[in-house]
C-alpha cells in the first residue's frame, strides 16, 4: 500500500505569552518570561509550590458565543480559539471540515480541573447535584477539547482524545500523522490543552517534582542547570493543521513543515521514575520511520522539565543517540509546562525555528549541570542550518513520544 506524505499547513496557539502564534514566537525569540507567584494559592495547606504560567485573561465573551461556551472550561475554550487560528491560517473552508474528510486528534491531562472543582465543591458538602448545569458535564469529561473542537468548527470527521498527560498532544500528533498517512482522513487538526490550576500543580508537588522557588518566579523553571528544583505548570493549547500532502498542493496550501516519523514507546519500569533507554527508544523507532540516521539530526527540542531526574535521564538518552554533538534546548524555560499541550507548542516553535533557521536556547540555563552536558546545550539564539528536528515528549506512566519534522522541501 503506498502511504501519504504529511504536512503541517497552519499552526494556532494560547499561551503563557496570550493569544495567537506571533505572541508565542516573539515572546520566545525576546526570551521573556512568563512564570509567575502565584499568592493565593498560600491558602492550600500542604502545597509548597506556588508558581505557574497562566493564560493571560482573554475577551472570551467577544470570542465565542454563549452556546458554545456553555461546554467549555478554560482548556477547551484555548484549544477552540487555537483551532480557529490553525483553520485560518491552512484556509481549511466550512465546506471542506464537514465532508468527513477532516478528523481532529486533540489531548489533555484530564477534563477541565477549575470545572471539576466547582462540580465538587457543589456535590460533596451534601452529597446533592441540585443546582449542578447540564453543560457541567462536558467540561469535565476526558475528550472535553476535542469535542468541542468539533463542534465550533462543525468537523465531521474522526475524533480522537489521547489522554496521557505532558505526552498527549504528542501522541495526538503522532496520531493525526498515522490516519492521514493510512488514508483515514485526508487532514487532521492536531494538539492539546491544559489550564492552570493548584490541583495541577499539587500533582507535582506531592511527587516532589515540583519548583519551590517561590520568591524568584521568573527563574524557574531551569531546564538542564545544576540549580534546577522542578518543573512549572503552565496553561494554554497548541493546534497544527496535518495534511495530505498530495491534498496540500492540490490547494495551493502553503506548507509549513513536514512529519516524517513517529516513536512511542512504554516504560514498564517504573510508573513515575524515567529512564533513559524508553526515552531512546522512541528517538529511535521516530528516526527509523523517517529513515534518519544521527549525523542528519540537526536539533533537539527537548522535554526537559527541570526536574532533577528528568533532565538528566533525557540528556543521557539523546547523548546515546545522537552523540555529544546533538544541538538541545527546551521551551520550559519560557512558557513553564503546559503538559497536554506542550507537544503542540513546542513544535510551533520548531517550525518557526526551521523557518528562521535559528535555534533558541533554554531560559534560565545558566549553569548546566555538567551530568547533563554530554550534549550541546544551547545558551544563546543560535543561526543554525536546520533541516532535521527531533522533538521528544515524554509523561508519567511510563509514556515516551518523539517526532521527525522536517523543514519544507518540494
Amino acid at each position: 500500500m503506498s502511504l501519504n506524505r504529511v504536512v503541517i499547513t497552519g499552526c494556532g496557539a494560547i499561551s503563557p505569552y496570550g493569544q495567537g502564534v506571533a505572541a508565542l514566537v516573539d515572546g520566545v525569540w525576546a526570551s521573556r518570561a512568563t512564570v509567575q507567584a502565584m499568592p493565593e494559592w498560600g491558602r492550600i495547606d500542604g502545597l509548597h509550590s506556588l508558581l505557574a504560567a497562566p493564560v493571560p485573561e482573554l475577551a472570551v465573551k467577544e470570542l465565542l458565543s454563549r452556546n458554545l461556551r456553555r461546554t467549555m472550561g478554560p482548556m477547551a475554550i484555548y484549544a477552540t480559539l487555537a483551532a480557529r487560528e490553525a483553520v485560518a491560517q491552512a484556509a481549511l473552508n466550512e465546506d471542506y471540515l464537514a465532508s468527513g474528510e477532516v478528523g481532529v486528534a486533540v489531548g489533555s491531562t484530564t477534563g477541565s480541573p477549575s470545572a471539576y472543582e466547582d462540580f465538587y465543591r457543589r456535590y460533596l458538602p451534601d452529597e446533592a447535584i441540585d443546582g449542578i448545569k447540564s453543560g457541567e458535564f462536558f467540561k469535565i469529561m476526558g475528550h472535553s477539547c476535542a469535542a468541542n473542537v468539533c463542534l465550533a468548527l462543525g468537523i465531521r470527521g474522526e475524533q480522537w482524545a489521547p489522554v496521557s498527560a505532558c505526552a498527549s498532544s504528542c501522541q495526538a500528533i503522532g496520531l493525526g500523522y498515522l490516519l492521514i498517512k493510512s488514508g483515514r482522513q485526508q487532514a487532521m487538526l492536531c494538539g492539546g490543552a491544559d489550564e492552570v490550576h493548584p490541583s495541577v500543580t499539587g500533582v507535582f508537588d506531592v511527587v516532589r517534582a515540583a519548583s519551590q522557588r517561590n520568591g524568584q518566579p521568573a527563574s524557574s523553571p531551569r531546564p538542564f542547570d545544576r540549580d534546577r528544583d522542578g518543573v512549572v505548570c503552565g496553561g494554554g493549547s497548541g493546534i497544527l493543521v496535518l495534511e495530505n500532502y498530495q491534498a496540500a498542493c492540490a490547494r495551493g496550501a502553503t506548507i509549513l513543515g513536514e512529519i516524517i516519523g513517529f516513536g512511542n514507546v512504554s516504560d514498564s519500569e517504573h510508573i513515575a521514575n524515567p529512564h533513559e533507554d524508553a526515552m531512546a527508544g522512541a528517538m529511535r523507532k521516530a528516526m527509523a520511520e523517517a529513515g534518519v540516521e544521527g549525523s542528519q539530526v540537526d536539533y533537539v527540542n527537548a522535554h526537559a522539565t527541570g526536574t532533577l531526574q528528568g533532565d538528566l535521564a533525557e540528556a543521557r538518552a539523546i547523548g546515546m543517540v545522537l552523540g555529544p554533538g546533538a544541538a538541545v534546548s527546551s521551551c520550559k524555560g519560557h512558557i513553564g509546562h503546559t503538559l497536554g499541550a506542550a507537544a503542540a507548542l513546542e513544535s510551533i516553535v520548531v517550525l518557526e525555528m526551521l523557518r528562521r533557521q535559528e535555534a533558541v536556547p533554554t531560559l534560565n540555563l545558566e549553569n548546566p549541570d555538567p551530568e547533563c552536558a554530554v550534549v550541546d546545550l544551547i545558551k544563546k539564539v543560535e543561526k543554525r542550518n536546520l533541516n532535521m528536528v527531533l522533538k521528544n515528549n515524554f509523561a508519567l506512566g511510563g509514556v515516551n513520544s518523539a517526532l521527525v519534522i522536517r523543514r519544507q522541501e518540494s
